[in-house]
């Protein structure tokens, strides 16, 4: 298949694609690198053997999507595009409905005009509200705790509402829970820019005297050791997830979790990756931000039983692989920067 990824150069997106070419599908990479680096575009064509398309587009630019889409024989489209910090959602709410909202609009206008049978969309978790742990599919949705929450959850339903109105559009809204990790050859990983907004790459600038410690928000939930849990999954489990549920999808809508339906604590996490490193990451607890909860987890057997998918890598994996990264990572930037310099 001919597959179209918006955002394909961002964190998911850049391991999905590696996932979609080792499945022998062909790809266009449709990106307007504000939350990603066109270095990233470089080491995908170091680590793939198979060529893909690259398009610096803004999704939000309704006509030269078009050109992208109506030139490029699509057959299914996977969304990754979108803001998507959930502090920055509560301080600038008008910017992230503007975005995710328009960004989806577009590429379903586009899937419906030239007849894409097959769009799975990038949710999340956030979508479930506070509801309790573990998160079920099927049960109903309460209100979100931030916009960027709440963005997610109006994107299913513009699917939702897109799908019942054409039958032979086939929609999958993947919820995914905390994605960590990186590739296994270091190359490509979460790179964010200025300071993180997530726990893994938090972690490993520390552990790189990037940051001087990590600040974790809240050490009094009702939890084992009174730090947040959540469900943390590898990045390349998670990009085989989208493969397979663009391969298997079927007419209508379906929505899948996908996490490993286990909950790690923040410190479980941090001294996991100081012993399978060797590292020692100086830490410490300030307050709990608005719109946390204390538990997250997925419970996974629909997307087990009816796509065939579950995870293969483990928390010590998570943590090998993101430091790697973040070493290759480094050394990359460092090489580059020699060179403007000669």
């Amino acid at each position: 298949m001919h597959i179209l990824v918006s955002g394909g150069l961002g964190y998911i997106g850049s391991h999905t694609c590696l996932v979609l070419l080792e499945a022998g599908h062909t790809i266009s990479i449709v990106d307007n690198l504000i939350n990603s680096k066109i270095e990233t575009l470089e080491k995908l064509r170091i680590i793939s053997t198979s060529d893909f398309q690259f398009y610096q587009c803004d999704i939000l630019d309704y006509e030269h999507l078009e050109t992208i889409v109506h030139e490029g024989n699509v057959d299914g489209i996977i969304h990754f595009a979108g803001l998507k910090s959930v502090g920055e959602s509560v301080s600038n709410p008008l910017e992230y409905y503007r975005v995710n909202l328009n960004t989806t609009i577009n590429l379903t206008r586009l899937a419906v005009k030239y007849k894409i049978p097959r769009f799975v969309f990038s949710s999340s978790a956030t979508v479930y509200g506070s509801a309790k742990s573990p998160l079920v599919e099927s049960q109903k949705l309460l209100p979100t705790t931030n916009p960027y929450g709440e963005t997610k959850a109006m994107c299913e339903k513009i699917l939702n509402d897109a799908s019942q109105a054409n039958p032979n559009l086939g929609v999958t809204l993947l919820r995914y829970f905390n994605p960590i990790g990186a590739h296994e050859s270091g190359l490509i990983g979460e790179n964010p820019n200025g300071t993180p907004n997530n726990l893994m790459p938090y972690i490993t600038q520390v552990a790189k005297g990037k940051l001087e410690k990590l600040k974790i928000f809240g050490n009094d939930y009702p939890t084992n050791d009174g730090t947040g849990v959540r469900d943390f999954i590898h990045v390349m489990d998670l990009a085989k997830g989208h493969v397979a549920a663009i391969e298997k999808q079927k007419s209508g809508v379906q929505v899948y979790n996908l996490g490993t339906g286990k909950g790690t604590s923040v410190l479980e996490i941090i001294k996991t990756f100081e012993r399978v490193n060797n590292l020692e990451i100086p830490y410490e607890f300030i307050e709990r931000r608005n719109g946390d909860i204390a538990e997250v987890y997925a419970n996974v057997l629909k997307v087990g039983k009816e796509l065939g998918w579950k995870t293969e890598r483990n928390i010590e994996d998570m943590c090998r692989d993101a430091w790697r990264f973040e070493n290759q990572n480094s050394q990359y930037e460092e090489e580059k920067f020699s060179e403007l310099w000669k």
